[in-house]
């Protein structure tokens, strides 16, 4: 480990390991899935606070074993327009890396068994293909980030997944209402990966990392981010008229202007100057699904 690496205590290294900016995408499923169980008068607060855990060690774990192998595969450089990566800059060692995937991933398998418990099996289904999903994004004969799939993965495990998951585990049934629900938490989250690959495009072409940026361009990937907040905002007037929600459901449009803000930002910058867009859309996306929770529980 070198000198820079012996300034940093261990904790801090693993926290910024962890990535705690995209954590706020564990976050928001849960909570919008809670206020559909709270809605509906079903909500289990337990439950609610264990899927919670169990998301955010699954988004951790993810995040560690995306480190890991963008690291191995040469995808991560040390002088990377992003963030830095502990692994590219010598801070932890792989061992010790892979040591921690481990212990991450098991701690949630064993706290989502109490969900299982209280459930049925089919949480337990939604337990390991989340943690494999988490796996394969970057791992693998056949990595999905890699490969141009990561952003359906996102959408569809951090948002559909993750937000009617969280309702089932409360409920122990499905809701249409959840599945609605769940459409804009997981384009908004989606927009965070979205900014993150139009950022590092050139990066990711040279390291043969095909991201959806890198198959269909900058122009694909501005139009890509632009739509997915459109979608959101059209889901608010589905959930109102089809299920009777009262104005407060539009809540998330007092979020209007942070958008029209990101989308300017990706349609007019470059490079580094899109590290306060992924900042940026992180924090919409939790503000949008709060506002969101809130509308429809009230």
């Amino acid at each position: 480990m070198n000198l820079r690496a012996e300034k940093i205590s261990k904790s801090k290294l693993w926290i910024m390991a962890s990535r705690p900016r995209t954590l706020l995408a564990a976050f928001v499923p849960v909570i919008v899935g809670t206020s559909v169980a709270f809605y509906e008068s079903k909500a289990n607060l337990l439950a609610a606070s264990i899927a919670l855990v169990c998301s955010i060690l699954i988004q951790v774990g993810t995040n560690f074993v995306n480190d890991l192998y963008d690291c191995l595969s040469g995808a991560d450089l040390i002088n990377r327009k992003g963030p830095k990566r502990v692994l590219v800059s010598g801070l932890i060692s792989v061992s010790e890396m892979k040591f921690a995937i481990l212990f991450v991933f098991g701690i949630a398998f064993i706290l989502g068994l109490y969900l299982v418990y209280i459930s049925s099996y089919i949480t337990l289904l939604i337990g390991i293909f989340s943690i494999i999903a988490g796996i394969v994004y970057t791992a693998g004969p056949f990595p999905l980030a890699y490969n141009g799939l990561g952003d359906i993965f996102v959408f569809l495990f951090f948002g559909i997944i993750g937000t009617v998951g969280t309702y089932y585990v409360q409920a122990v049934q499905f809701s249409s209402l959840s599945f609605w629900a769940s459409i804009p938490v997981g384009g908004l989250i989606t927009n965070i990966l979205v900014v993150n690959n139009y950022r590092d495009i050139d990066e990711d072409r040279l390291a043969k990392k095909y991201t959806l940026a890198v198959k269909l361009g900058k122009t694909f990937s501005r139009f890509q981010f632009l739509f997915l907040f459109v979608l959101s905002f059209i889901i608010l007037f589905i959930i109102y008229f089809n299920f009777k929600q009262s104005l407060f459901v539009f809540l998330p449009v007092i979020s209007l202007p942070l958008v029209i803000k990101v989308v300017r930002m990706i349609f007019t910058l470059e490079g580094e100057k899109l590290n306060k867009t992924l900042e940026l859309t992180a924090k919409l996306s939790a503000i949008f699904g709060l506002l969101l929770a809130i509308g429809i529980v009230l």
